[in-house]
């Protein structure tokens, strides 16, 4: 159970209950071995490939490099953020006995993603596109609370 407290702290953002929690800690292990968000999101295979070519630069879909079923939690976690920001009862109740600076990643990434969900969708953005994009962020904000957070 070294990975328990990394579990509870993720378990404080919207979208992710436990057993996605679980399965992302069980995939990636340590977070801190992610040196930057990016290296984490290009591990998960949430970057767009590129094809580019002289002064052209095209880029297509994600790459889908990686670990498939982190991948899959984390755009399951993302359609989450179609709701709301307010903190539900249920919510709350997973947030006790987290740190302040956990809480506070969590707050900002459930203002910021909401945003980016509406503003795409509003844009007219494919839906599955969307959430993809956004799911891309959430490994940001995954990585910035497994810094916080250290294995025992």
């Amino acid at each position: 159970m070294a990975l328990a407290p990394v579990v509870a702290a993720l378990q404080a953002m919207r979208g992710a209950q436990l057993i996605h929690a679980v399965r992302i800690v069980a995939e990636l292990g340590d977070l801190a071995r992610f040196g930057t968000p990016r290296a984490m999101m290009g591990f998960l295979g949430l970057v767009p490939s590129e094809h580019s070519s002289g002064s052209k630069r095209a880029q297509g879909s994600i790459t889908k490099a990686g670990n498939s079923s982190a991948r899959r939690a984390l755009v399951e976690a993302a359609w989450a953020y179609q709701h709301p920001p307010p903190v539900t009862p249920i919510i709350a109740r997973r947030q006790g006995g987290v740190p302040k600076t956990v809480l506070d990643i969590a707050w900002k990434a459930q203002l910021r993603l909401g945003a980016r969900f509406r503003k795409l969708a509003v844009r007219g953005v494919n839906r599955n596109k969307l959430v993809v994009a956004v799911a891309r962020e959430l490994a940001g904000f995954i990585w910035a609370i497994g810094q916080q957070i250290r294995p025992v």
